[in-house]
């Protein structure tokens, strides 16, 4: 017996880029007990399978504390909305009044820079002392929570953006420092550097944080579907107002329109429409009445309703369909694995690019084209100036010795590596993709179930229940009295709970017709009911026809006409041995299969039926729906389903849909198993997508999502990995001697801000028609 395996939720802190997540996930892989773990940049959480008994959840907070990324455990029974309230940015006003900070001390030097110019007459401001002041505040400032992030990060072998970005600000503070002191190395001040970098990564950082921020809006959204207070109803009929995490199971709650539900029940009085929509997607109303179950978060439309609570917290509807959003989130798509691997080094490459181009700018490439340094060198006339220069307030110029040059190239290297658009690439897009599919009811287990999903070649459908609504009706009764024929058969059919049965009752209700007392009721497995019914004067028989005719019950050729004319399944019912009539029953094809399979279609998928059904109506459904016969299966055992589903896999990617019921083993041995109509069994296993509701033409438009959510990521990597290819030689100098492109430090800082907001801003594109 394998043992039990839990799951943990972490909230991690000091998460900036893909070199972190790699770092986190790395640490959790290496702790005892750790089975999975998936680590998400955009909501900073991580998911974890613990070994029951093998784990410890404190050892664990320790390894991420002692390399730098503090985390706390989630109580997986939080109230609903605690997590997805919980994205929202710890210490926003914090954040917010760094860069207010960075912005005025960066407003101060563009001040400084216009007197120093003789553009304005400010002395004072325009000094190399009232350079470094600003330069030293900012640092101590708000720099201060970037150095101290990187330096953790390095010493916990695990550098990351903040590093990146503390060894540039810090290697220009000190190289300008040490130019202001000792001005006989002859190496260029530029104490703005450090400001305006500052000023352009906090403002970048900001920027993102709220578009990222907006990723993460559906799932909120899903959370505020859960009202804050109930209208408890007490034994002695009294309402009282009580919040929703104070109710029980078993307690009764009034409902008035207008209201959402709070919690699952069961209603007990009264009748209403209730709009479930925000979590199924369905346009229609439901129709609300004793009896009827109720998920959490679904509006009440029209009347007052009572009812009884069944689940409440973590137990409800709502609150499992937000877990599993927050879970799909965090699970990788395999797409990522590439981009993960090199954000986890990314850091130490750049730092070796960055030492490379220090070395190769002092010792060798500004002797070899002394014009870089000429044109360059302060007091240069702009008419001898290189071509295409890049000129930023005197940044990037003044360049007069080799160092000089070296210093500010290499720090425009580790400033402009951007390897938190690598990071974000993939996870942004399919936070967006997961939480705007729950919000119409698709639940995506994960990314690698999207990317399954978009390249999906074949798709296998179960009959009943899926194609067809799974409630079999009465079509056509022959007999000289129809509701006298269908009064009995219902009659000894009432205590059956097979779905003919319930076919036969539903028709005898909707006749009106009364149902007459049975006695000595005996089921005949897999043929049918006999027993005695009041009113007849013989043994009653209601079943197949070939059971029937096993029993002596004779058939008149009239009969055996209509019976093989028949579409549907037939019941024969006999008094006696004498025929009394045969009734057609048909399961009903859903009023949606149609246009959804011809949109499949036009998608390139190949369809399939397999069924346990008989061939006649299987083929009566092939020919009604445009399957053709080698696309068909019928009478096939679950065994069967899964040897073809096998032999399918070994040519293209195969979907299983089914009802997500009795489908289980078909829906896990496919590549992907599509589960429709499961109402609240939401968390099985078996399936890796689950559409909420009973609409089918939800499967092509979950499909495409997919195949859009897929095209998001790879526009995303390309954009990422794109940018470093072509910025980091640039800013290494590469054009420098051939076309005289300098890329300054703060220009480089601002472009690697830009490159990060690109990437979340499409994937927040993906919400768009």
């Amino acid at each position: 017996m394998s043992p039990a395996v839990q799951t943990v939720v972490l909230d991690v802190e000091g998460m900036k880029c893909g070199g972190c997540v790699r770092a986190v996930e790395t640490t959790l892989l290496d702790q005892p007990g750790v089975q999975r773990a998936d680590v998400n940049l955009v909501s900073r959480s991580a998911w974890l399978d613990l070994t029951a008994g093998e784990s410890d959840v404190a050892g664990v907070l320790k390894a991420l504390a002692d390399r730098g990324f503090p985390a706390k455990e989630r109580a997986l029974d939080d109230p609903i909305g605690a997590a997805a309230a919980g994205q929202a940015l710890p210490g926003w006003w914090q954040q917010w009044r760094q860069l207010m900070v960075a912005l005025l001390l960066l407003l101060l030097s563009v001040l400084g820079h216009l007197s120093e110019a003789g553009q304005l007459s400010l002395p004072l401001i325009g000094t190399l002392p009232f350079h470094a002041t600003l330069a030293t505040v900012a640092l101590l400032g708000p720099g201060r929570p970037i150095l101290v992030g990187g330096v953790a990060a390095a010493r916990a072998g695990a550098p990351s953006m903040d590093s990146l970005v503390g060894l540039g600000v810090s290697s220009a503070y000190v190289a300008s420092l040490v130019a202001l002191v000792w001005p006989q190395v002859g190496w260029p001040c530029f104490f703005n550097e450090p400001v305006m970098l500052l000023g352009f990564v906090l403002l970048g950082r900001f920027l993102e944080e709220r578009a990222r921020f907006r990723t993460g809006q559906a799932l909120q959204q899903l959370a505020r579907l859960q009202p804050d207070t109930a209208r408890l109803l007490l034994p002695d009929g009294a309402i009282r107002e009580v919040r929703v995490g104070a109710l029980r199971p078993g307690e009764t709650v009034q409902l008035l329109a207008g209201d959402r539900v709070p919690v699952d029940g069961v209603v007990l009085e009264g009748a209403s429409a209730v709009d479930v929509s925000s979590l199924t997607g369905e346009p229609l109303p439901l129709q609300a009445e004793p009896g009827i179950e109720l998920s959490s978060g679904s509006l009440n439309l029209e009347a007052t309703l009572v009812f009884k609570v069944t689940r409440v917290g973590a137990e409800t509807a709502l609150a499992r369909i937000i877990r599993l959003v927050e879970q799909a989130q965090a699970r990788r798509a395999p797409i990522q694995g590439l981009a993960d691997r090199v954000a986890g080094r990314f850091c130490y490459g750049v730092i070796g690019l960055a030492l490379a181009t220090f070395l190769f700018w002092w010792l060798f490439g500004a002797e070899h084209w002394p014009q870089v340094l000429q044109a360059s060198a302060p007091g240069m006339p702009h008419d001898h100036a290189m071509p295409h220069e890049m000129h930023h307030g005197g940044l990037g110029r003044g360049a007069s010795t080799p160092i000089g040059l070296a210093l500010q190239l290499s720090i425009a290297v580790l400033v402009v590596a951007c390897p938190c658009a690598l990071g974000l690439a993939t996870p942004t897009v399919i936070t967006v993709a997961t939480g705007l599919a729950a919000r119409r009811g698709w639940l995506f287990r994960g990314g690698d179930v999207i990317e399954t999903a978009a390249g999906l070649d074949h798709v296998v459908f179960d009959k009943t229940g899926t194609l067809t609504l799974g409630r079999p009706l009465v079509t056509d009764v022959h007999g000289d009295e129809p509701d006298r024929l269908l009064q009995l058969a219902a009659s000894l059919e009432q205590t059956s709970r097979h779905p003919l049965a319930y076919a036969l009752l539903q028709e005898a209700q909707g006749r009106e017709l009364q149902l007459l007392e049975c006695d000595d009721v005996r089921t005949v497995s897999g043929q049918g009911l006999e027993g005695y019914v009041d009113g007849a004067s013989a043994r009653l028989r209601v079943g197949k026809p070939d059971w029937l005719v096993a029993q002596g019950v004779d058939i008149s050729p009239a009969a055996q006409g209509w019976l093989s004319a028949a579409e549907g399944s037939v019941v024969a019912v006999a008094m006696g041995d004498r025929l009394l009539g045969l009734i057609q029953i048909e399961d009903q094809i859903r009023p949606d299969v149609a246009p959804a399979l011809q949109r499949l279609r036009t998608h390139g998928l190949t369809l399939s039926v397999f069924s346990g059904d008989r061939e006649a109506a299987v083929r009566r459904l092939g020919q009604q729906l445009g399957f053709a016969a080698h696309d068909l299966g019928w009478q096939m055992l679950p065994e069967q389903k899964l040897q073809r589903l096998e032999q399918l896999r070994q040519l293209e990617r195969v979907a299983m849909v089914g009802d997500g019921i009795n489908d289980a083993p078909a829906l896990a041995a496919a590549d992907l198993g599509i589960a429709i109509g499961t109402g609240t069994q939401i968390a099985q296993d078996s399936a890796g997508l689950v559409l909420l509701g009973d609409r089918l033409d939800n499967l092509p438009e979950a499909l495409n999502l997919a195949r859009r959510t897929l095209v998001k990521v790879r526009q995303n990597l390309f954009w990422a990995f794109g940018y470093n290819l072509i910025v980091l030689p640039v800013a290494a100098g590469a054009l420098l001697p051939s076309h005289g492109v300098l890329l300054s430090p703060p220009l480089a800082a601002l472009l690697m801000a830009l490159s990060s907001i690109t990437v979340v801003m499409n994937a927040l594109a993906l919400r768009l028609p």
